[in-house]
């Protein structure tokens, strides 16, 4: 026999293009929508940049020698390397029109996680505290609604050895982030000694589905009714130390 057990919604948002400039915060214009306690609100990154004003202008960025000699390798505009490299602890890779860093937040990914897409203007890096933003948006929500929520940022990264980007959770608040599930019991009451899920990064993952990648202007998810714990947790839970990292080592 078959059995339903699990239903979990996921709804995709339209939202008023986001300039920066606007009355009301991002809690606010999210707090319209019916909430429900236990929803998950996934915001994708560069909806929080451009309103926490990070966007720069080119005119703005010194481009060094370094940068220029770069985007002369890669194909890319100087003034974008040099955003790249100004968003990075390290260069990890050169690939053959990208860099792979460590960004200043401890991400590993191409470009620093910098792009000009969905921007009128200029070059759009990450939110500056991913996890702060979370959390603040979070707090805001539950003040203004009185439900208990989890709110993820999300952005779309490259994965070792697999084509095609993927959506992850880079700021977290108020869910789980990595679900540390060790010690528990499989169906055939076997212990899990080294299973711990990257819960986050699997409903950024959904809501990046319902997102889309292009111009579905669909920046903001409600995921209903997920299986997951709100234990609390941040995007850092989710970042491989560099010590720990095989192949960073080899």
């Amino acid at each position: 026999m078959i059995k339903e057990r699990v239903k979990m919604e996921v709804i995709g948002l339209e939202i008023p293009i986001i300039t920066g400039d606007e009355e009301y915060s991002l809690a606010e214009l999210i707090s319209k929508y019916p909430l429900f306690d236990n929803d998950i609100i996934v915001i994708a990154e560069t909806v929080v940049s451009k309103k926490e004003k990070n966007v720069i202008d080119k005119s703005d960025i010194i481009i060094s020698e370094n940068a220029i000699q770069l985007s002369k390798k890669l194909g890319k505009d100087p003034e974008v390397v040099q955003v790249i490299l100004d968003e990075s602890n390290e260069i990890v890779k050169l690939g053959p029109n990208f860099i792979v860093t460590e960004t200043k937040h401890g991400f590993v990914c191409a470009n620093s996680g910098v792009d000009e897409s969905n921007t009128s203007k200029g070059i759009k890096p990450l939110p500056k505290n991913p996890d702060k933003s979370s959390d603040e948006i979070r707090v805001e929500i539950e003040k203004i609604t009185g439900k208990k929520v989890g709110v993820i940022i999300n952005d779309s990264m490259g994965r070792p050895f697999r084509k095609g980007s993927c959506g992850v959770a880079i700021g977290v608040s108020g869910v789980t982030a990595l679900w540390d599930r060790r010690g528990e019991k499989d169906l055939f009451e076997r212990t899990l000694k080294t299973t711990e899920v990257g819960i986050s990064d699997e409903l950024a993952a959904a809501a990046s589905v319902v997102m889309g990648q292009s111009n579905e202007g669909i920046p903001l998810v409600i995921i209903r009714n997920a299986p997951v714990p709100f234990n609390g947790g941040t995007g850092k839970d989710l970042v491989r130390k560099k010590e720990e990292d095989v192949f960073r080592n080899l």
